[in-house]
This record gives structure tokens, sequence and C-alpha cells, in this order.
């Protein structure tokens, strides 16, 4: 016969033991104050190659590369090239070690990219670099622009100084097409498509002279050349254009940091991209860049987006306060923030 439910009681209630054991769990997490410091130069599937300075961790080490795993107590907070980080655990350099990552510092600049202009979710790409090289051929594959605009309009959201680089000038005259950028002042290197140009590789060499630099461009302009050209023991795979289509096969498949000869200064080579997400960029902050135009905005209207019939930036350029260039500085402008809505593309 059945029993009801009010018939049972506490003594007819098994308790299953637990296998986590009765030890209360610790709030308190540990602070690694031995952490020894160290710069992620590469990241593979969860894998971190970290380079440590010559001393660090211990007396008489020299400089080494450590591969380490993200410690669980930094959650999902995520590690990218050029992050400074503290490690515990192997840090000799042990090819068979493994060391932890238990802290990222604060980072000094962040190079960061949406999926599309829809996108509001932000994927970092580098960390703490402070220079944004924006390779570009000339021809084969023809330039793009507008993906020039993007990468300017993220180096300046991100605090970077643009640099761009033009190669393949054997092939088409870099006259025009840098007209287009002169009211923005951008600073260039123009090189030739041959792999040993080494007049054009000193001059970009000049300009990456202890900075930090990141080099992005679409796939086949010759990044990885470049690379290889400015630090020979890179071995970066070279891809072809292809012949129908007009663009380069992907290469480089993850970001990586090497250092120039000489240690004066890190290039970071990244894969090569067909867009750049900006959704994660504020307006305003182009407008900064811009300090012959900013003061017109004051008489702006509240919300004006500066492309609008409204704005007060073309009463303030006619009046010729902004100057002589003026007029093609507005248009650059302009230019950059309908790349950032997309309205470019």
């Amino acid at each position: 016969m059945n029993r009801r439910t009010s018939d049972y009681d506490e003594s007819d209630v098994r308790i299953r033991p637990s296998r986590r054991g009765s030890r209360p769990r610790s709030k308190d997490r540990p602070t690694h104050e031995d952490a020894v410091p160290g710069m992620v130069t590469a990241v593979d599937r969860g894998r971190y190659t970290v380079l440590m300075a010559a001393g660090v961790g211990g007396k008489g080490l020299p400089e080494r590369v450590v591969l380490a795993m993200k410690a669980r107590e930094l959650g999902r907070k995520g590690i990218v090239v050029g992050d400074e980080v503290g490690l515990v655990g192997d840090t000799s350099g042990n090819p068979d070690g493994l060391a932890r990552v238990v802290r990222v510092h604060p980072r000094r600049s962040v190079l960061r990219r949406s999926a599309d202009d829809t996108d509001p979710v932000e994927r970092v790409i580098v960390a703490n670099a402070d220079q944004l090289v924006i390779v570009s051929a000339l021809a084969n594959p023809e330039p793009r622009p507008r993906l020039i605009d993007r990468c300017l309009v993220a180096a300046y959201d991100a605090g970077l100084t643009p640099l761009l680089v033009l190669t393949k000038a054997d092939l088409q005259d870099p006259g025009p097409f840098l007209a287009n950028y002169a009211p923005l002042d951008v600073p260039h290197v123009v090189t030739s498509s041959a792999s040993q140009d080494f007049e054009g590789l000193e001059a970009l060499h000049e300009r990456l002279h202890g900075r930090v630099s990141v080099f992005v461009g679409h796939s086949g302009v010759g990044k990885s050349t470049l690379v290889n050209g400015l630090v020979p023991d890179a071995r970066r795979a070279i891809g072809i254009v292809n012949a129908v289509t007009g663009r380069g096969r992907h290469t480089s498949s993850s970001a990586v940091a090497l250092r120039l000869p000489g240690g004066d200064g890190w290039v970071i080579d990244t894969p090569g991209v067909r867009s750049f997400g900006l959704a994660h960029v504020n307006l305003e902050r182009i407008i900064v860049h811009f300090p012959d135009l900013e003061p017109g905005t004051a008489l702006c209207p509240r919300g004006c987006s500066h492309d609008e019939e409204e704005c007060a930036l073309d009463a303030w350029v006619a009046s010729g306060q902004a100057g002589p260039a003026g007029p093609s500085r507005l248009e650059s402008l302009r230019r950059l923030l309908q790349a950032r809505s997309g309205e470019t593309d």
C-alpha cells in the first residue's frame, strides 16, 4: 500500500554525502606577489608565448621564451599580443615547461575592431602599440581607399600614430593616390615590389625606430614581404594575388610580435583583413584629430553628425577660419565619418 506524502518524516530522507567535502570555499584569491613580468608575443589556441627579459625571475637567467596558459582566476579576460603579463610556475624557458598567466597589466593602448558596423562586440587585435602601419599596394591588387580610411579612424580612436606604407610603386605612380591623403598630414613611406628594396626598407625602419608598430592591410599587398625584409629571421609566409579575383591569399593566421634587429623596436604582423568594422568608435573622438576644424563644431546643433545640412562647419570653413586647407580638410573629415558609418562601402 502506498504511503501518503504526509506520512513521511525526516528519518525517511537519505542525505547523499557531498563529493566536494565539508571545507568551506574561501573567497580569498592568491595575490601572486612572486609573479614575474613578460610580454606576450604570440597566441595560439589557448597557449601564450611570452618573452621574458634577462635576469627576470632569477639571477643569471638569460632572455628567454616561455610557454604559458591562462590561470583560471582570470576568468574570461582576454589576452592578446602585446599584453604585459605576470607569470608563475616554470618560467625558466624549459621547452617542456608550462607557466601560468596570473596577471594582465593595464594596457596603454588597445587596437580593436568589430566584425562589421552593426556588431557592437569589440575584438581586441593588439595591446600596448603606439603606431599603426597601414600597408596598401598601388597595383596588383588595386588599393582600397575606404579600408585605409577605416584603419585611420581605428588609429585615431586608439590613440595610435598612423603611418601609410605604399608598396609596388614600380607598378604605379604613388603621387595621385597620396594626394587624397595630403590634407590629413598622414606620414607615408613608398616602397617597390622588389623584396630587396633597401632604400624603401631603410626609410621604413627609421619610422619604426623605438616604437611598437602594428602592420595591417588586406591580403596580397606585400605586408609579409616587408616584415621579412625588416626582420630576416621572421620567415613569414608570402602569398600570391589571384589573377581572377585580384585578391591575395591569407598567409598569416595569427598576430605575432617580432623584434627589429638591434632591439630598437617591435613589429606586430597581423593576418590580412578584408573588412574593418568600426561600430565601437565614438564619432567625437575623430573630430579631435582635426584641431583646425574642431572649434567650428561649437556652433553645431546638438547631436550634429557633422555631415548634414545644419552642420556649422560649412560656414566655419567658408569664413576662412580653418585656413586655406579648410575645404579639403573638411572633405577628409567627412570621408572618415562616412567610413565609420558605413556609407562609403
